[in-house]
């Protein structure tokens, strides 16, 4: 499990192009989940280019202190743990 933003980031550029699912938080109660593919990194954020079948928008971005914070949980389909 990554502590550091650094160190998300690191799991994170290794991980670019892989089949992912999001569980985000969206408030008031309310889990959202999506699948897409790990797209980008940059230096303060990641984007998921997302199923176009199950969402309406195309791209989400989120930053590396939502992963550390536990906001944002990802899990890669290749592997059984997850990075948060």
């Amino acid at each position: 499990m990554p502590k550091t933003l650094s160190d998300i980031k690191k799991n994170l550029d290794s991980n670019l192009g892989k089949r992912l699912m999001l569980k985000a938080n969206g408030g008031r109660k309310k889990i959202i989940e999506r699948t897409g593919v790990l797209a980008e990194t940059y230096p303060a954020v990641f984007v998921v280019e997302l199923d176009q079948d199950q969402n309406a928008f195309e791209r989400v971005s989120y930053s590396y202190a939502d992963v550390l914070t536990q906001t944002v949980q990802i899990t890669f389909y290749d592997e059984v743990n997850e990075i948060s």
